[in-house]
């Protein structure tokens, strides 16, 4: 592929709008919202639990923050936890 026919496409992709920046949609407005925002947001987009919640359960909440802080050593001390997983699985888990 010639170079100017990727920056053409490239030029095109911008164009269009494809790359444009994205806003992510803000987690519904519950207790536990702020916990959430300062505890995970710090490692991932918290754009993975709408991704996710159509598929969690409680139990998977709980597996999930249990994963993050034993598996991947993020810092949520145990009181954080409970609040976590009671957001999630109140607000994003299966209905």
């Amino acid at each position: 592929m010639k170079i100017s026919s990727i920056f053409g496409f490239a030029a095109l992709l911008v164009a269009s709008g494809a790359l444009a920046e994205e806003r992510p949609a803000p987690l519904k407005d519950a207790p536990g919202r702020a916990t959430v925002e300062n505890m995970c947001s710090g490692c991932h987009s918290l754009d993975y639990i709408r991704t996710n919640s159509p598929f969690m359960s409680r139990q998977a909440w709980t597996a999930e923050v249990n994963k993050m802080i034993n598996a991947f050593g993020a810092p949520i001390q145990q009181n954080d936890a409970a609040t976590i997983i009671e957001y999630l699985a109140t607000n994003y888990g299966e209905k």
